[in-house]
C-alpha cells in the first residue's frame, strides 16, 4: 500500500483550489445578473432610442448595458475556465484585476446613467407639450417667452414622450441603480477574495503540508 495523502498536500489543495473557481470562490449569481440587467439596460435603451430620432446619446443609455454585458461575459470566462497548474497564479490574477476594474468602471456608468435619466425624468414631469409637424415640442412653465423649446422629432403623438419614454426612463433608473449595486458587489468580492481569503488558503496549505513533513521525519 502506497503512504496516504495527507488532508493539506499540494495536490489537493491544488484540486480544492480548482473546484472553488480557479482559486476563489467566485459568486457565479453576480455575473449571471450582471449579464441579465446588462441586456434588459441594452433592449430598454434601444427602445428608447426609437421614441424619437432627436433623442440624445445620453438619454438612451444602451452605452451602459453593453459595458455592463462584457464585464459579465469576463466573469462567466473566469469562472467557466480552467487553467493548468503552472499558469493559474499569474493569469488568474491577471483576470481578476481586469474584471475588478471593469466592474469598477460600470459602476461609475450605472451611476452616469441613473443621473441622466434623472435628469431627464424631472424635466418630463414639468414638460408642457403639444404635437406640431410630425413633432413634440415641449417647454417648461416659464413667465419669459423665449423659454427654450424641446423638439421630439418623429413623434406623432405627444404621449408617446410624456407617456411611454417617461415610463422608460424610471425603468432605466431602477435598472442601473441595481446593476451599479451588483457591480459594487463584485468589486467588494473581488477584493475580499484577493486580500482575505487567497493568501490564508496557500498559508493553511503549507503549514498542513510542513507539518504532514515533520511527522514523517
Amino acid at each position: 500500500m502506497g503512504p496516504k495523502k495527507g488532508k493539506g498536500s499540494p495536490k489537493e489543495c491544488g484540486e480544492e483550489e480548482a473546484r472553488t473557481c480557479c482559486g476563489c470562490r467566485f459568486p457565479l449569481l453576480l455575473a449571471l445578473l450582471q449579464l441579465a440587467l446588462g441586456i434588459s439596460i441594452t433592449v430598454v435603451g434601444f427602445l428608447m432610442a426609437s421614441v424619437s430620432s432627436s433623442l440624445l446619446v445620453r438619454d438612451t443609455p444602451f452605452w451602459a448595458g453593453i459595458i455592463v454585458c462584457l464585464v459579465a461575459y469576463l466573469g462567466l470566462f473566469m469562472l467557466c475556465v480552467s487553467y493548468q497548474v503552472d499558469e493559474r497564479t499569474c493569469i488568474q490574477f491577471a483576470m481578476k484585476l481586469f474584471y475588478f476594474l471593469l466592474s469598477a468602471l460600470a459602476l461609475i456608468v450605472c451611476v452616469l446613467a441613473v443621473a441622466f435619466a434623472a435628469y431627464h425624468y424631472s424635466q418630463l414631469t414639468q414638460f408642457t407639450c403639444e404635437t406640431s409637424l410630425n413633432s413634440c415640442q415641449c417647454k417648461l412653465p416659464s413667465s419669459e417667452p423665449l423659454s427654450r423649446t424641446f423638439v421630439y422629432r418623429d413623434v406623432t403623438d405627444c404621449t408617446s414622450v410624456t407617456g411611454t419614454f417617461k415610463l422608460f426612463l424610471l425603468i432605466q433608473m431602477i435598472l442601473n441603480l441595481v446593476c451599479g449595486l451588483v457591480c459594487l458587489l463584485a468589486c467588494f468580492v473581488m477584493w475580499k477574495h484577493r486580500y482575505q481569503v487567497f493568501y490564508v488558503g496557500v498559508r493553511m496549505c503549507s503549514l498542513t503540508t510542513s507539518e504532514g513533513q515533520q511527522q514523517k521525519a
